[in-house]
């Protein structure tokens, strides 16, 4: 497995794996409504490329195809971090992990996800307060953790 720093090419398959990341591991923790509204068909992609070379964003690949990504912005929010449904469990997670936090100085806060959270406990993230977040009507439940450093 190599990361390497994310490029604009990346964009469309990082769509492409948030998008069947979110419909495969994530339904084990909500239902479909929940999941067609945080992950649309309909997306964005000049908007996300212009998120992700904003902020330090980084992508694994095993040969030359995208098994997971991450991004982190300058104030320490871990804002993305998926890692391909059938390349789960193997330490990509963790990897792309370390390099996003090594990336900033200072706390790191994330929003993390039902399914997400164990691993973030795993990782010396504390829990600030769950949420709901509305999308289109439908909320979501998440967890805002913080890493103290």
């Amino acid at each position: 497995m190599i990361i390497r720093k994310y490029q604009a090419s990346d964009c469309k398959e990082l769509t492409d794996l948030f998008y069947n990341t979110v419909h495969i591991v994530n339904a084990k923790d909500y239902t479909k409504e929940q999941l067609n509204v945080w992950a649309t068909k309909q997306v964005d992609l000049e908007k996300w490329n212009k998120s992700l070379q904003e902020h330090f964003s980084v992508v694994a690949l095993d040969n030359e195809t995208i098994v997971g990504f991450g991004d982190i912005d300058k104030t320490g929010y871990l804002d993305r971090l998926f890692v391909h449904a059938n390349y789960q469990k193997k330490g990509i997670a963790t990897a792309l992990c370390n390099q996003l936090e090594q990336a900033v100085q200072g706390d790191i806060t994330t929003h993390a996800s039902i399914t997400a959270k164990p691993f973030f406990e795993k990782r010396g993230y504390k829990l600030v307060k769950e949420q709901q977040v509305e999308r289109q009507g439908i909320f979501l439940t998440n967890y805002v953790m913080i890493k103290k450093r």
